[in-house]
């Protein structure tokens, strides 16, 4: 069972920074799509960022565009989300997923929370004055 570990979460001013780290365990990263989703209160959870098994390419939210960076370090089994400028509407719960399809691979431009089959636990993530 793969298990995957957010962290990297926190209170910030609006236009701060934050780093959220998701861990993988007991396979190799280099296996799955790997994304970001968030959830904010009463609200659907919605795609933030994705990258593909080799990291060719990575799409993101047009809501995030120029202030998120996804990166994965394959060695590590660690992917990244470097968040910029952050606004007060970027407050959620920020939880990273993996997933794995030779046909149809789970990280695509639509973002879409379906395809992906494991799921971290989440970090909270507040902006906020």
């Amino acid at each position: 069972q793969l298990q995957l570990v957010e962290s990297g979460g926190g209170l910030v001013q609006p236009g701060g920074s934050l780093r959220l780290s998701c861990t993988f365990s007991r396979f190799y990263l280099d296996h799955y799509s790997v994304g970001w989703f968030r959830q904010a209160p009463g609200s659907e959870r919605e795609g933030v960022s994705c990258t593909t098994r080799r990291g060719d390419s990575t799409y993101y939210a047009d809501s995030v565009k120029g202030r998120f960076t996804m990166s994965r370090d394959n060695a590590a089994d660690t992917v990244y989300l470097e968040m910029n400028s952050l606004k007060p509407e970027d407050t959620a719960v920020y939880f990273c997923a993996a997933g794995w399809n030779p046909l149809v691979p789970p990280c695509t431009v639509e973002l879409h929370k379906e395809p992906y089959t494991y799921w971290g636990q989440g970090t909270q993530v507040t902006v906020s004055s």
